[in-house]
């Protein structure tokens, strides 16, 4: 009898629950009955994760060191704590983004402001916050409050964000105007002021911090509105699992201290490239070099070049400090990346001597890849120039140039086509695609400038030692005795 009981209890519950479901979908037709892991199981399954991106230094670009940028580290520890592959879609703008993920991604990380009522998108928790900062053309003076920015040509993106700030501004200066671009970037924004089609631009803090020494007459103005949190977006509609994962990942990596450490690493220093004063250069040169002179003549003599120009380099790269390590985990005096420190048999890259013997190796193999057609400074200067940014890059800097109409074996006419692998329009064109290309400019520029200082030291103390070497004989002349040579 219970049996029966039961049994016919089932079925009227089954029946009562199917006719709720269907009650439910007719009237609530968002409610998903997706189970909870259907998408983060199709991604163990397939063995790889989708991510739309796009490419920027504060998010994801190649660099001579591989992969990079803040982002493109986020996912590729993502990557690793799902324990699958990890496959970018870096084609797109900001804008094209979520329609991207909505129809056929795993994940959107790009920069994305957090938007909780977009349709058909999850966002995680917040990843950073990003400050609203409006740039203006160097020489446009007091623009110090909302109201100066009333008449002014001003700029932004699209779908970063930076929109919603500006239209709450509005509110209260209904004359403020603004354009919304969906196929520029930060770069090409920036540019735009530097060649005077903008007058000013509303970027973040963090994207100005690290494009700023590629335009100097862009200068920093004040903040709009209050942060904005960044976030990853994942489609909605295929179960939560995948979005709890993120979420327990990001919490775990704040937990641990490692996303404020790589905040830092990213965002935290925007003086890489910047030109290092004479005080400082001297007292580095004074307390520093001595330790690793001899190492850097001992390179010169096996490869050929002028010590003072390893040396110079080796202080662009990591100020004379062996244990150096960049964002993207190259390390050492000569901030050689573990491929090529396989490839020139260096076992221990903070080891100076291994460092110096390798990095000065490696600048001598580029240096003998160029054509032969790049001849005496402007082959050293582009090899210098491939040890920062990477051969392939400077390759599509010579056809840029040479789609220019200018030169492509002449440094001064490849070293204005570099920073054009920062816009769309030069590196689409390009086998290698976007890349930092101002960065290397600055990078040769600096190098140039620590060795012309170096040389002028070196040739004060040659005088100086001759000075001190002088006799006078009995006819009162200066008798100068024997400099000994320089190893």
């Amino acid at each position: 009898m219970t049996t029966l009981i039961y049994r016919h209890f089932s079925a009227l519950s089954s029946f009562y629950y199917a006719l709720i479901a269907v009650v439910l979908l007719v009237m609530v037709p968002t409610i998903s009955l997706t189970p909870p892991g259907e998408h983060l199981n199709q991604i163990h399954d397939r063995d790889f994760m989708t991510v739309h991106t796009r490419t920027s230094p504060t998010t994801y670009y190649e660099g001579r060191r591989g992969p990079t940028g803040f982002e493109y580290e986020l996912m590729r520890r993502f990557a690793d704590y799902l324990g699958v592959s990890l496959n970018l879609d870096a084609s797109h703008h900001v804008d094209s983004v979520l329609p991207a993920v909505r129809e056929r991604g795993d994940l959107g990380a790009a920069g994305l402001p957090l938007a909780p009522d977009t349709p058909g998108i999850h966002f995680t928790r917040p990843i950073i916050n990003m400050q609203p900062l409006l740039v203006y053309r160097r020489g446009i003076y007091g623009i110090d409050e909302p109201a100066d920015l009333i008449g002014l040509e001003i700029g932004t993106l699209s779908a970063s964000g930076t929109s919603a700030n500006l239209r709450e501004l509005q509110a209260d200066y209904p004359a403020l105007s603004w354009k919304e671009s969906n196929e520029l970037e930060v770069a090409e924004l920036m540019a735009q002021i530097e060649d005077e089609s903008l007058d000013a631009a509303v970027i973040y803090d963090h994207q100005f911090r690290l494009n700023r020494l590629f335009f100097p007459n862009v200068e920093r103005g004040f903040f709009i509105g209050e942060p904005i949190s960044m976030a990853w977006a994942v489609p909605s509609g295929r179960g939560l699992g995948f979005l709890q994962a993120a979420n327990r990942f990001l919490e775990d990596l704040q937990g641990s201290g490692m996303l404020d450490r790589l905040k830092s690493r990213y965002f935290g220093h925007d003086d890489y490239l910047e030109y290092v004063g004479t005080r400082t250069f001297l007292s580095h040169l004074d307390s520093r070099l001595p330790r690793y002179e001899g190492l850097f003549k001992q390179a010169a003599r096996k490869t050929g070049f002028d010590w003072k120009l390893l040396a110079a380099l080796g202080y662009q790269e990591s100020h004379w400090d062996p244990d150096a390590v960049s964002p993207t985990g190259v390390r050492g005096l000569m901030m050689l990346t573990r491929p090529t420190a396989k490839e020139v048999g260096i076992e221990n890259r903070r080891d100076p001597a291994q460092s110096i013997d390798g990095g000065a190796r490696y600048l001598r193999s580029i240096h003998d890849r160029l054509p032969e057609s790049i001849t005496g400074d402007d082959r050293l200067y582009m090899a210098m120039a491939s040890y920062n940014v990477g051969l392939g890059h400077l390759y599509d800097a010579r056809k840029i140039a040479e789609m220019r109409g200018d030169n492509p074996d002449s440094w001064a006419d490849v070293r204005e086509a570099l920073p054009l692998l920062q816009q769309r329009e030069w590196h689409s064109k390009t086998r290698h695609g976007y890349a930092r290309g101002g960065e290397p400019v600055i990078y040769v520029r600096n190098i140039r400038r620590y060795y012309e200082m170096i040389e002028y030291i070196e040739r004060s103390r040659r005088q100086f030692f001759q000075l001190e070497q002088t006799t006078v004989n009995d006819e009162g002349l200066l008798l100068f005795d024997p400099v000994p040579p320089l190893n």
